[in-house]
């Protein structure tokens, strides 16, 4: 916008009008530059005329119910005597019907490189003292707390009123009023950096599908173990990533620009083709924001310590503007499909019975809805009822596509239950399949690749290992080859779509690739278990 000086009643309510078309693009978000042309001329304002219309923008706001926070402010070179400013400003709308914005970020890297620290840090709002203080409340078990290292996927979340100010668990507040008083949410997945848990690192990225990743690189160790391997995967499920290198305080300033440079060599790297961009100041924080959500191709990157707290203001800021990556049309949508549900975590919890944990793919989910869950180890698909959902621990009555949540299903028997199910509408009728075929290449493999080769196979929440029944064309594959390949699961069959990304690995083997074909083995209704006994099912 040029300027938003005393406009017309009639002028007003047109502009009125935009703001909230533009904030239900942008899911409760706008970020508007006052001062700018339409054709992107920066010509500017002056003091005055900049506080009439921050003050034409605030009444707007108020007018939809938004709040406005001013992010920069820059001064331009016009041929004029009087200074001129150009003014970005962000609009944020308190969320009706408690659809705050949700962003999930997965944190990945090295073992020891601080991940779990700067998210405690992050989230309880408190420094660390160098000893590992701020990542005990991340901790699941005992173990983790006695060897320090994460082992399990935990999630924290840090909320962001509509002023753009933290609320996190500072002023001991709950989970439930962090909730109620964000109006953007992100959900932080704590996942392992040590090589003895990658497996279930690779579950975390690919069954809770982060809108972004977060690759934290210790300063005084650099590029380390399994930081370039976590790099890899992120890439390979073209998850977007930004870089934090921490623990700043403990080395020279040679040292953290060397492990700078360092990565910046990487990620110019033909494989990975990104565009980096050092962090240092709230200006460049706000830029890298708004770049990187429009290209993938750039990588911001901060330098800042979890211990002195040093440039951790420039992640809040980088985080507070990181707008989400589907608009409001494509989950729209999304939740006009049937419902389809992905079990990724299964809990008895004592008088609710058994909850399921995980992401909600597709439609909408209801309070008291009837779903059938499966494919049980012979394929069949059971009946069941959502008696109770939840979302961030605190109680929500319809959930909408792409939305993380866990569901409690009453007197449901839990062995009937395992990671890698889907709970869908019952007129889906899925499709299951025991044998696959997939476009795959072969990232890395010692000697080669060939029919009756045993790999573990990650699809979406399926995890199960599978047999290499047939390599179209070829009768073995070497690293860096491309081939169509036929798998076979070894135990059950699973749900799979045409199209979902494919990881696999063996050992020290590891291929990416996507399904191209299913054998789908067909589910009628009458498979549907009716024989489970009294007291099992509830119509």
């Amino acid at each position: 916008q040029l300027k938003l000086v005393n406009p017309s009643q009639y002028r007003f309510e047109h502009l009125v009008t935009q703001m909230k078309w533009r904030l239900q693009e942008g899911r409760g978000e706008a970020v508007y530059q006052i001062g700018v042309e339409d054709n992107g001329l920066l010509v500017g304002l002056s003091e005055e005329e900049m506080r009439a219309s921050l003050k034409t923008l605030r009444r707007m706001a108020e007018k939809v119910g938004a709040d406005i926070t001013v992010l920069r402010e820059r001064e331009v070179d016009y041929d004029s005597d009087v200074p001129r400013k150009i003014t970005e400003v962000l609009v944020r709308k308190v969320p009706d019907n408690q659809q705050f914005l949700d962003l999930r970020v997965a944190v990945l890297g090295n073992v020891d490189s601080g991940k779990s620290t700067l998210l405690g840090v992050l989230t309880q709002g408190e420094l660390d003292n160098g000893r590992g203080r701020a990542r005990l409340n991340l901790f699941r078990h005992l173990h983790e707390i006695q060897s320090g290292r994460t082992s399990s996927i935990s999630f924290e979340i840090l909320g962001f009123n509509s002023k753009g100010e933290v609320v996190n668990y500072s002023d001991s507040r709950t989970a439930e009023e962090i909730c109620e008083s964000s109006s953007k949410m992100i959900t932080f997945i704590d996942l392992a950096g040590h090589h003895k848990y990658l497996k279930t690192t690779i579950f975390g990225l690919t069954s809770y599908c982060p809108d972004f990743a977060m690759l934290v690189v210790s300063a005084n160790t650099g590029i380390a173990g399994t930081t370039r391997e976590h790099l890899g995967l992120a890439m390979a499920l073209k998850v977007p990533f930004f870089i934090v290198i921490s623990k700043v305080d403990l080395c020279s300033k040679a040292t953290v620009e060397r492990t700078v440079k360092q990565l910046e060599r990487i990620l110019k790297q033909p494989g990975c083709n990104k565009l980096p961009l050092l962090v240092n100041s709230d200006d460049d924080a706000v830029t890298a924001a708004q770049q990187f959500a429009q290209s993938p191709n750039i990588t911001p990157i901060f330098t800042l310590s979890s211990v002195s707290g040093e440039n951790l203001d420039l992640l809040k800021v980088f985080l507070n503007i990181l707008p989400p990556l589907t608009n409001s049309k494509e989950q729209e949508e999304l939740m006009q499909q049937l419902t389809e549900f992905q079990v990724d975590e299964i809990y008895t919890v004592p008088e609710v019975g058994t909850v399921v944990g995980g992401t909600l793919s597709s439609g909408i989910c209801r309070e008291g809805e009837n779903l059938v869950v499966g494919p049980t180890d012979d394929g069949k698909f059971l009946r069941l009822k959502v008696c109770s959902i939840q979302r961030n621990r605190s109680a929500c009555r319809v959930l909408r596509a792409g939305q993380a949540a866990t569901l409690a299903l009453g007197p449901f028997d839990r062995s009937l239950l395992r990671k890698g199910m889907v709970m869908v509408s019952p007129e889906m009728n899925p499709t299951i399949c025991s044998v696959f075929e997939a476009e795959i290449v072969l990232l890395f493999h010692a000697t080669t690749f060939r029919k009756g080769f045993q790999v573990t196979v990650h699809v979406g929440n399926v995890r199960q290992t599978a047999i290499v029944e047939k390599i179209h064309g070829k009768d073995k594959l070497r690293t860096g080859e491309k081939a169509v390949v036929r798998f076979r699961f070894i135990k059950h069959p699973e749900y799979l779509k045409i199209g979902a990304k494919l990881l696999f690995r063996e050992g020290v083997t590891k291929g990416i690739g996507h399904v191209t074909d299913l054998q789908a083995i067909t589910t009628k209704e009458n498979s549907l278990e009716e024989s489970l006994g009294p007291g099992q099912l509830s119509f």
